[in-house]
């Protein structure tokens, strides 16, 4: 069946057409953090049932924000990744965080949460803060870990370059290590505090960088 239109010659309706549908910008959210397989999006975007999930990675398949892959065995399983025009999103959902900053207050007890949801807000906070050099970035929470890509020679996410980013999980080899809870990422996702701040009073623990002699070392070692 078609996908409804707004039948407007308008780039915001035409833009809206594509990504407009109820959790598409939200599966868009969790693919910029690299390609996920089905049952994994399924797990991170609680409330989305299957076939509502399967039926909107079809649309986005369809109008090319989404390709779909299958792994090299032994593994064998598809996974779904966002492609240069679905990843060129980012700046659209950094927006909205920051609009829809103000209706963060206090977690209501139904809400869910996952530490990379994090990620876009603090994409421009990190790179704000950090000096040319700092590459990667690894934040731990009490709900997980992920980590952000500033830029430099740091390996990329799925093949993608330019511009931070981000990937669910520990980073092998990070710059710097950040450690806060929830409350603290949240005002600083959403600039109540700064990063300066919240090393300052102790709410973010930091593991420095490596020493560089150190950091060349390893890079040597790897690429040999």
């Amino acid at each position: 069946m078609p996908r409804r239109s707004y039948d407007q010659y308008c780039a915001v309706a035409r833009a809206l057409d594509a990504v407009g549908d109820r959790w598409t910008l939200l599966i868009v959210r969790e693919l910029l953090g690299g390609s996920r397989r089905y049952t994994d999006l399924h797990a991170d975007l609680p409330g989305v049932s299957t076939d509502m999930l399967a039926s909107r990675l079809k649309d986005m398949e369809r109008d090319g924000l989404v390709t779909r892959r299958r792994l090299a065995p032994p593994t064998a399983a598809f996974v779904y990744e966002l492609t240069p025009r679905g990843r060129a999103l980012l700046p659209a959902l950094t927006a909205l965080a920051d609009w829809g900053a103000p209706a963060l207050d206090e977690k209501r007890p139904t809400d869910a949460v996952r530490a990379h949801w994090f990620a876009v807000p603090l994409l421009a906070r990190l790179a704000r803060h950090f000096p040319e050099g700092v590459d990667v970035v690894g934040i731990a929470l009490d709900e997980g870990e992920f980590h952000v890509v500033l830029g430099g020679d740091a390996e990329g996410v799925d093949g993608a370059d330019g511009g931070p980013r981000y990937a669910d999980g520990p980073a092998e080899h990070p710059d710097v290590r950040l450690r806060m809870d929830t409350a603290t990422c949240a005002e600083i996702a959403y600039d109540r505090l700064s990063l300066a701040q919240g090393i300052a009073s102790g709410r973010i623990v930091v593991t420095p960088p490596e020493a560089a002699g150190e950091r060349q070392r390893r890079k040597r070692t790897e690429t040999a």
